[in-house]
């Protein structure tokens, strides 16, 4: 079973059924990774983009 490159967890996930693109997420720390491959498995972290969208609006608005 593979484990969460951040905190070494195992992740509930079935190889088998998993495909490119899915989201999976670690139950022990919360992070969300992508299926970037299926064979060999490779997850991709996904960054929370909201906040670091919302900055550079805040910093136009004080300026």
């Amino acid at each position: 079973m593979p484990s969460c490159p951040e905190c070494e967890n195992e992740l509930d996930i079935e190889v088998d059924e998993i495909e490119e693109g899915d989201i999976v997420v670690c139950d022990e720390c919360g992070l969300e990774f992508e299926v970037v491959s299926v064979e060999p498995l490779e997850l991709a972290r996904l960054e929370d983009g909201d906040d670091d969208e919302d900055e550079p609006y805040e910093e136009d608005e004080e300026a």
